[in-house]
């Protein structure tokens, strides 16, 4: 045996099951198909975001959340109906995540090292039902230092280990089957790759120089999902969420391509809820890419005027931040596969964040300083860039400019002015009094009750063709692929499971290729900083697993 374990992905979820590995004092292989410039996957790329629930942030500013709340909207998000099958297992893992958002999760990381900003995030409001959709409070909670921040402590165990001589980094290896002895798999064989000298997220070479075979008594694949790979993603797409899009732009590397999805299927291995994604609506081109159609979504705030591409305002409760899903599937089917929010200056300085670690150097950076000065007033750096140099971006000084722009940027004349003009003004009307039969209107003065949305979120509700408030600023919002929501199923021990229900033995499966856990553990809609979240849940449960399962 080469090792005691080889985990095939050096994401954060890799990182998680290696440290947990090497702390039992297993022999590890880390392969993955990058450089080491890209060591920590898709999470080094990220906000960092977390769901703790019921944390000292959130007690501080307020907020009363209980773990019961918690599976409450878990449950009523995900819409778990495949109980006898694809969801037996997701719907036991959400309740293990929610036991763990609620309990060792913080002090877990705390005790690493990892540090919160004071502010906690409400994402994914819903605006259904109790029992429907969304997070009853806020529960995003944005890690101090970003996702290099959420990486960082991971990689230093496991850099610690290399020390050691009880981990080996295997970069350039790209894994191409799960070898099979006896039904047991015991290894993996595939190609290496040139040496690259890529940076962190540029698509690198496949040029293969040699082949290469190693064995070990277990395997944990924590590989990714198909964000990268839009072929594959159309292939997934889903019937009721309309026809797959024509055009769409890439929230995560092109080396997030789900080719260990099919190669562990190949092997025994269940892939299941492959129709469960999640793909964001608010996505813009970023005008300095790293990778192939690079895109960053807007995190936005609820005060956005948000239109579909011919200018119809989307329905209740569509409002910017409430309901990924339901906003992907109308704009779907309009027949296009974009749409636009319509706002002033007063709102993108207040409400736009943009996602992403880079897109955030001042909480990246942990810079004190830098974060105090997004209460001073105007955009912050990054979003002012999109606004001077964006593609998608339409700043003007009257509305019969702004829909020029529009069309512009659209290359049609799908929006009427007149018509776009009558909704803000009728928006505008219900503003003359503190009462209101707009549902986002009410939402929005509802939000400002919550001080972190307040002080740094919602903006002061004002007419959107006040001239005080201006210039007008439109945004032309393209669909952002980003996670697989399904994936291998798996026990709670993460053992990949064979279609018969039974572990393919010596494989475990961890982070984004086990649909977070069980090959679904969010259903068919996420409450957002629960995938990183389930990186870290997922692959800390196969590491302890798999050095448990070896001699």
């Amino acid at each position: 045996m080469d090792a005691d374990v080889i985990v095939v992905g050096a994401g954060l979820a890799g990182l998680a099951a290696t440290a947990e590995l090497a702390d039992a004092g297993k022999k590890v292989l880390l392969l993955d198909q990058e450089p080491e410039a890209s060591l920590g996957g898709q999470a080094f790329w990220s906000f960092g975001g977390l769901m703790f629930v019921d944390s000292p942030e959130q007690r501080r500013m307020g907020i009363k959340d209980s773990r019961d709340l918690a599976l409450q909207d878990w449950l009523g998000s995900a819409g778990f109906d495949r109980l006898d099958d694809e969801d037996k297992w997701a719907r036991q893992w959400a309740e293990a995540y929610v036991d763990f958002a609620s309990g060792e999760k913080r002090p877990w990381l705390h005790g690493q090292g990892v540090r919160f900003f004071p502010v906690v995030g409400w994402a994914e409001r819903g605006g259904y039902n109790a029992d429907g959709h969304g997070n009853s409070v806020p529960r995003f909670h944005i890690t101090w230092g970003t996702g290099p921040g959420l990486v960082a402590p991971f990689e230093r165990r496991v850099r610690e280990a290399v020390a050691k001589g009880l981990v080996e980094f295997r970069f350039r290896h790209r894994v191409d089957e799960l070898t099979v002895t006896g039904g047991v798999v015991d290894g993996v064989s595939g190609k290496v790759l040139e040496p690259s000298s890529v940076t962190r997220g540029v698509s690198s070479s496949r040029v293969e120089v040699e082949d290469f075979a190693l064995t070990a008594q277990a395997v944990i694949v924590t590989s990714g999902g198909i964000g990268g790979n839009h072929d594959l993603v159309r292939e997934s797409w889903p019937e009721r969420l309309g026809k797959a899009p024509k055009e769409m732009i890439t929230g995560v590397p092109a080396h997030v391509d789900g080719r260990m999805l099919g190669i562990t299927e190949a092997a025994g291995g269940r892939y299941v809820n492959r129709d469960r994604m999640w793909h964001y609506t608010e996505g813009i081109r970023n005008w300095d890419p790293i990778w192939p159609s690079h895109g960053i979504r807007i995190l936005p705030g609820p005060s956005s005027l948000w239109f579909d591409a011919t200018g119809k305002r989307l329905p209740v409760p569509l409002f910017p931040g409430f309901d990924t899903l339901g906003t992907l599937e109308h704009i779907v089917k309009t027949g296009y596969d974009y749409s636009w929010f319509v706002l002033t200056q007063k709102i993108i300085e207040k409400e736009f964040a943009l996602s992403g670690q880079e897109q955030n150097p001042d909480l990246t950076g942990k810079d004190i300083k830098g974060v105090l000065g997004r209460a001073r007033g105007g955009a912050t750096a990054p979003v002012q860039a999109f606004m001077d140099k964006g593609a998608d971006f339409v700043v003007r000084n009257n509305l019969s400019d702004l829909v020029r722009g529009m069309n512009e940027v659209a290359g049609s004349d799908l929006i009427d002015y007149t018509e776009l003009e009558r909704q803000i003004l009728a928006r505008d009307r219900e503003m003359d009094n503190t009462f209101t039969k707009d549902l986002q209107v009410t939402a929005l003065r509802g939000a400002r009750n919550y001080r972190g949305d307040k002080l740094i979120r919602v903006a002061p509700p004002h007419k959107i063709l006040d001239p005080k408030a201006g210039p007008l600023i439109a945004v032309k919002l393209n669909i952002l692929t980003r996670k697989s929501l399904g994936g291998l199923q798996t026990d709670l021990d993460s053992r990949v499971l064979r279609a018969d229900g039974t572990p393919l033995p010596g494989v475990y499966a961890a982070g984004e290729v086990s649909g977070f856990g069980g090959g679904g553990i969010h259903g068919y809609r996420s409450l957002e900083g629960t995938f990183v979240g389930g990186c870290l849940f997922t692959g800390r449960t196969a590491g302890r697993a798999a050095a448990k399962a070896v001699s």
